[in-house]
């Protein structure tokens, strides 16, 4: 019997998204609503698991682990920078994109960039806070309208924000190691050097992929050139941004402040620094979590799977893997 592990379904939606039941041969499935307590209890968890459903980068699976799961077959996820997909290639292990998981219309990520975008420009949690606390209007915002949208990574969702821009009437610019000024103006956006658009941008958005060229890739160098009165909005990956340059920029208020969605670790720690900082604006890795779009990536994992079960092809992350894959 083919065993199936739903993990990282945090908000217990996973279930009720999709009919996991009437799959072939009416493989076991099982749900698991938080990360592991530690390595030992996710490998245990994972023992027996055949076909490995995940959401995101939330529990991180390295070779090593890998290695100690023989009978995983499949994984299937959105992009899977958490797992070593160079040791499940060597493996033998397939690594799957969610079938037919797109649709439903524009994008859960981009809207959440422009919302933390005007939550940090207009101080919107401080002042509920300051509501609550008796205080009528303690601090004054800043408007979209006439700043300049620096956008770092110009794909699928850096374009949809480079249209929200647009419409705020902002000016659009836009850098990446690969951008070509051609693909920026079909976005409406100006194509400018990485320094050029550290220094001029009033809001700073980053939509990159996380990679070998990417992590890392905005330092203290960078951070340096922002003005005083801009503000840094991460939706992306933590580790896009180096954490100890960024913590300092926002400590030393060299920069107004920072809305973030992602972290270096997550969930991001009791004890972290950035939940000391009263000019950043934080949440909990929203972008992507919405009703809607869990409902169809969730069906869309298990259409991938049917199809696998049913010898149908899939669209691997890892075509590579196919030549020594485990058997199923």
């Amino acid at each position: 019997m083919t065993t199936i592990a739903v993990i990282d379904d945090y908000l217990e939606l996973a279930e009720l998204s999709a009919d996991w039941r009437n799959l072939p041969a009416s493989p076991k499935v099982r749900f698991y609503h938080d990360r592991g307590a530690s390595r030992e209890e996710v490998l245990q968890r994972l023992a027996d698991v055949n076909v490995l459903s995940t959401m995101h980068e939330r529990t991180r699976i390295d070779g090593d682990m890998l290695a100690a799961l023989p009978r995983l077959r499949l994984i299937i996820g959105t992009g899977q920078p958490a797992i070593d997909m160079a040791a499940a290639t060597r493996l033998g292990i397939l690594m799957a994109g969610a079938r037919g998981s797109g649709g439903g219309g524009g994008d859960p990520t981009a809207e959440l960039t422009i919302g933390l975008m005007i939550a940090a420009m207009r101080h919107i949690p401080a002042e509920d806070g300051a509501m609550r606390g008796g205080v009528w209007q303690g601090e004054i915002g800043e408007s979209l309208g006439g700043k300049t949208l620096g956008i770092l990574g110009l794909g699928r969702i850096g374009g949809h924000v480079a249209a929200f821009g647009r419409l705020f009437d902002m000016t659009v610019i836009a850098w990446g190691p690969t951008l070509t000024p051609e693909r920026a103006q079909q976005h409406g956006a100006e194509m400018v050097s990485k320094a050029d658009l550290f220094q001029r941008s009033d809001v700073i958005s980053v939509h990159w992929k996380l990679n070998d060229v990417t992590r890392g890739l905005v330092g203290a160098s960078d951070l340096a050139l922002m003005k005083p009165s801009a503000y840094l909005i991460n939706t992306a990956r933590g580790p896009l941004i180096q954490q100890d340059a960024l913590l300092d920029v926002l400590s030393k208020r060299r920069i107004a402040g920072a809305a973030l969605d992602v972290y270096d670790d997550e969930p991001l720690p009791a004890d972290s620094p950035f939940l000391t900082l009263s000019n950043t604006v934080l949440a909990p890795h929203l972008g992507y979590a919405t009703g809607d779009y869990l409902r169809r990536t969730y069906a869309a994992h298990v259409e991938t799977i049917r199809a696998y079960l049913a010898g149908e092809p899939i669209n691997l992350f890892n075509p590579d893997a196919l030549a020594h894959a485990r058997s199923a």
